[in-house]
């Protein structure tokens, strides 16, 4: 098959729609369940081509939680400890040790789960039972991998009423050196961006502290690989093998950086005891928690706690989360890697990124502030690896 009929295009209103191969030659993926759309098959497509590169680069299996073509996360199949079990409500699952893709996909889905809400999620190998399970139990639009266990498809067709999208991708898939896009009529072409990450990128290190360990390197390629199908301007955090902070299409990199600053504090924050122990009514739902939790951590805590109000989330009114209390327990917070997909131009980056527990940057270089960010970072004891490539996506 080289065409796919999609219900309409980015809006309801952008009719016909449809993707289909200008060679004519087959697709490459093949509709398993339900009926993707336009912007369905962007996230899937981009989701892919993350988490293939992701598991290249590290050997490790790797999944994606993407949001209007944008990752929320991504993330390698490390163990998850028992505190970011609960913090990513995943400890009710003994088998997920068993399975390095569900652990992938629970640290994707569990990092930034207001953003994940309605998400596609791309798994960078066969999509097993115990994962299938992880993810029938979210509010998500669809999946892409390379194949399924019977056990797994027949799981993720009961989603969303037998509606649930599920599409695989044949892995040998090579696309095209060239690729167009039309805009306005206008048709654009220019070669795919098939630059590879990996440790050689890390070699140039600029600052006076040049240790560089592996766990540090792996965060570091993981953060640069997420970038690289992020919508520009675009800064990541990550640690532990996952990207823990996306911040995603500003103008400013400075905006970036304090937005996916605020998500690495927001994912610590989750992890914090008084959030855990939240008393929360035994039927509500994973949603309703995530909304909650959110508010609770960044001081709207008069969204779910005034008067009246906390009794729908609640069975007593939790003590708040004082100030204080989050900032001591963000100073915990250390070793984080920050990558950037284009160079730092001033070194209010570096600041904003050290309350955050960065010690460890990528970034293209190449700004005429260069050497005020490095003596920034070696004010800080930092280590900052300058890679010499820019990686935008648009």
């Amino acid at each position: 098959m080289n065409e796919l009929e999609l219900k309409y295009g980015c809006n309801p209103n952008q009719k016909p729609a449809r993707i289909f191969m200008r060679d004519g030659g087959e697709l490459p993926v093949t509709v398993l369940n339900g009926k993707p759309g336009y912007i369905n098959f962007l996230d899937a497509l981009n989701a892919w081509q993350l988490v293939r590169e992701l598991q290249e680069a590290t050997g490790l299996p790797a999944a994606t939680s993407f949001k209007h073509v944008s990752p929320t996360s991504a993330a390698v199949g490390l163990p998850l400890s028992k505190t970011l079990k609960r913090a990513c409500f995943v400890d009710d699952v003994p088998e997920l040790d068993g399975s390095p893709l569900a652990c992938a996909y629970a640290r994707a889905r569990g990092t930034d789960r207001l953003c994940s809400f309605g998400d596609w999620a791309a798994l960078s190998g066969v999509c097993d039972e115990t994962t299938a399970k992880l993810i029938a139990r979210e509010v998500s639009d669809g999946v892409i991998a390379p194949g399924y266990t019977p056990e797994a498809l027949e799981l993720l067709k009961t989603k969303r009423g037998g509606r649930y999208n599920i599409v695989r991708i044949d892995p040998d898939y090579v696309p095209a050196p060239q690729e167009t896009k039309d805009v306005y009529g206008v048709t654009f072409q220019q070669g795919r961006n098939e630059f590879r990450i990996g440790g050689h990128l890390l070699e140039n290190i600029v600052t006076a502290n040049r240790n560089l360990p592996e766990s540090a390197a792996r965060d570091l390629i993981v953060a640069l690989i997420t970038l690289k199908y992020t919508q520009s301007n675009s800064v990541c955090y990550a640690v532990d093998g996952q990207a823990i902070g996306v911040g995603a299409g500003q103008q400013s990199r400075i905006h970036c950086t304090r937005l996916a600053g605020t998500k690495a504090d927001t994912w610590h924050l989750r992890q914090h005891p008084k959030v855990l122990a939240l008393p929360f009514l035994p039927l509500l739902g994973r949603p309703e928690r995530d909304n909650a939790i959110d508010s609770y951590i960044n001081g709207n805590e008069e969204d779910v706690c005034e008067d009246g109000n906390w009794q729908k989330y609640f069975t007593v009114r939790p003590a708040p989360l004082t100030a204080q209390e989050a900032r001591s327990w963000l100073d915990n917070l250390k070793g984080v890697a920050m990558a950037s997909d284009a160079f730092f131009p001033f070194a209010d980056n570096i600041e904003r990124a050290r309350r955050s527990g960065v010690r460890y940057i990528a970034e293209p270089g190449g700004s005429i502030r260069d050497d005020l960010v490095i003596a920034k970072c070696n004010d800080y004891d930092m280590v900052m690896a300058f890679t010499g490539m820019r990686l935008f996506h648009h």
